[in-house]
């Protein structure tokens, strides 16, 4: 059976928890990445980008895209403090026996990276993203 990689909803989905209790009346984060619709063009970017990356496409052969895409506007949504209430499983669940290592990691960061460029996410935006995006690693990496 094939292994599908649902790489970039995990990239959110282990901090959900954390985001939520977290949660504060502060939105201007979330409005820098232009409220739903922002996180929207972004997440459709980033899987143009994803889909077209040698390094990620073949981990989303069979994926439910839609799906992920909704869950992952979710995510961003809820971690940049937005009035969003995430629906999915865990990070760990999500990815357990996907195979995913630091490069296949990285190159989700780096085309997300590209997606907020292209949508025009300030820099200090995008780092502050990034930061809360960073430790979600070690939920989603292979342990053998």
């Amino acid at each position: 059976m094939m292994r599908v990689f649902h790489f970039a909803a995990s990239a959110i989905i282990a901090v959900a928890a954390l985001a939520s209790v977290n949660a504060h009346a502060d939105d201007s984060l979330y409005r820098e990445f232009g409220e739903k619709p922002g996180l929207v063009k972004i997440t459709d970017d980033l899987y143009d980008k994803l889909l077209a990356d040698p390094r990620t496409q073949p981990f989303f052969e069979d994926a439910p895209i839609k799906r992920i895409k909704q869950k992952l506007v979710e995510q961003f949504c809820v971690l940049l403090g937005g009035p969003c209430e995430y629906t999915g499983r865990t990070m760990k669940r999500t990815h357990e026996g996907q195979n995913i290592d630091r490069a296949a990691f990285n190159a989700l960061v780096e085309d997300l990276q590209d997606a907020m460029d292209k949508n025009g996410v300030p820099f200090h935006a995008q780092n502050k993203l990034l930061a809360k995006l960073a430790p979600m690693y070690r939920d989603v990496q292979d342990r053998e």
